[in-house]
């Protein structure tokens, strides 16, 4: 694919191109990554500034440079050698998503696309609604934590960023448009919405799935927080018009949602389990390792039956009824999808191996969805609940001590353990986890153990495990990495457990 960069620049308004108009054969933002070609958008970033690495583009082979126009004493030298044409704008950060779209040939005006945001249940409510869609009106993809994909099918790993940078994004949807899609499904994060990295996506529904307190490391304040989520429902209104009714979906049971509801002149669809909604579920029956209940919508009532447990699926299935329905889908075929969904990779994933115990994998790394993970387990079986958890190292040092408090109430026994420690003591976040175990009366040796290495703490807790009991292996998810200051070691909670407990029971 190749473009000019005058036809780039006209995407952008205030851009000053500055030296002879060149080919552009893709949009790179990390200069590690330049190849031959490229524009390369130096944004400035929480830690390190591209301007800072323009001469190492330019090296690498760009073919021009977006720069700054508040930051020309970092690119002034570059300019009066003429040694590479710049487009000046007023912000990289802001430029580097239209350029990407621009490049792509804006690929979100030719897909229905929804976007996801909330705090918890993002993850599950993208795959479930990609593959409703997929189901009840055609061909649907999505992108978001574990990567992109089409039809339930992976088709590339993630960044390590929920959202990744808008480059990814727009490359993405253009192989869902490539692909035959109509729908597109994105998980839109706080920082992935604050940093612009969906800004040209031109989204036709906005979702809701809940709000809690959560990366304040990086916002400040809950509210701001709040309004970084908010700034997916204020896309509704400036976004392309495909002639399908932009639609915000809210939350009922929610107290954030009236604060959406104020950011948008889109429709609004509400869903529910206990507020009065436009789709609202009733008579919740938890049915082995699923649930059932009465679907409400528009004056129909259906049965449902979901694969994955507890009050959150049923959620999370309401609000994917409300996203279709409001595109215009049966709800009949609706529910065939919602039926039909075998769940979202390493989000309350069971491990079973003919083993007489439950094992299972949840993404849980905050404490309120530690919280629902180990209360639904302790409703669920007759023995102990054992915990196997960490916190990430870097950043939202706050959830570490609630996490263990949450553990040392739900969990009958905890091990504490790595979950991606980065440069940080790993001990060190070890130790505060354990501070919250032992806030609420715990011991360790008799109600927690500290084991550093993952895959040696999934295999203590499968080996004490006894009849009826539930292993809750949290944090990672669908993750197959331990990321450490040195590198990483392997591990993917599924494979681990599989693996041990096929040695455990003789399996091959």
């Amino acid at each position: 694919m190749t473009t000019s960069l005058r036809a780039l620049a006209a995407s952008l308004d205030g851009a000053r191109l500055l030296g002879p108009d060149v080919p552009v054969h893709g949009i790179a933002w990390d200069s590690r990554r330049v190849g031959p070609g490229d524009l390369f958008v130096a944004v400035p970033g929480l830690r390190r500034d591209g301007h800072d690495f323009l001469e190492e583009a330019a090296r690498r082979g760009a073919s021009a440079l977006v720069v700054q126009a508040d930051r020309r004493q970092r690119w002034a030298a570059l300019a009066d050698a003429a040694r590479a044409s710049l487009l000046e704008v007023p912000d990289t950060r802001r430029a580097l998503s239209r350029l990407a779209a621009a490049f792509y040939g804006f690929p979100g005006r030719l897909l229905t696309v929804v976007g996801v945001t909330g705090t918890d249940g993002k993850t599950s409510l993208v795959h479930l609604l990609s593959h409703v869609l997929g189901r009840a009106g055609g061909r649907s993809g999505f992108l978001g934590t574990a990567g992109w994909g089409i039809d339930g099918r992976l088709e590339g790993g993630g960044d390590g960023r929920t959202t990744p940078e808008a480059p990814e994004v727009q490359a993405a949807l253009a192989r869902m448009v490539a692909a035959g899609c109509r729908y597109a499904v994105i998980e839109c994060t706080s920082h992935g919405l604050c940093l612009f990295r969906v800004e040209d996506c031109d989204f036709d529904v906005a979702a809701f799935t809940n709000l809690g307190r959560d990366h304040l490391d990086f916002h400040g304040s809950f509210e701001d927080y709040r309004a970084a989520k908010g700034r997916l429902f204020a896309l509704l209104d400036a976004a392309e018009d495909k002639g399908v009714a932009k639609t915000a979906v809210l939350n009922a049971d929610d107290p954030s949602a009236p604060y959406f509801r104020s950011l948008t002149r889109a429709r609004v669809v509400t869903y529910g389990l206990r507020a009065p909604a436009d789709v609202f579920g009733r008579d919740v029956r938890p049915e082995g390792w699923g649930v059932r209940f009465l679907l409400e919508a528009y004056g129909e009532r259906h049965a449902v039956r979901l694969r994955r447990p507890g009050e959150s699926s049923v959620a999370n299935a309401l609000a994917a009824a409300a996203v279709a329905t409001a595109l215009g889908l049966p709800t009949a075929r609706v529910v065939d999808g919602l039926e039909s969904w075998p769940g979202a990779p390493g989000r309350l994933e069971l491990v079973d191996e003919g083993q007489p115990f439950l094992v299972v994998v949840d993404y849980a790394h905050a404490p309120e969805s530690l919280r629902r993970a180990l209360s639904l387990l302790r409703a669920m079986v007759r023995g102990r609940v054992i915990a196997v958890f960490g916190c990430i190292g870097g950043r939202e040092r706050e959830r570490r001590f609630p996490m263990g408090r949450v553990a040392g109430e739900l969990a009958h026994y905890t091990i504490v353990t790595d979950d991606n420690p980065y440069d940080e003591d790993r001990m060190a976040i070890l130790r505060e986890i354990a501070a919250g175990l032992e806030a609420v009366g715990r011991r360790e040796g008799h109600d927690y153990a500290v084991i550093p290495d993952r895959r040696e703490a999934i295999a203590h807790a499968l080996a004490m495990a006894s009849d009826d009991d539930a292993v809750l292996l949290a944090g990672k998810g669908h993750e197959s990495r331990v990321y450490m200051a040195d590198g990483y070691y392997e591990c993917d909670d599924r494979e681990v457990a599989r693996q041990v407990l096929r040695s455990l029971y003789g399996r091959p």
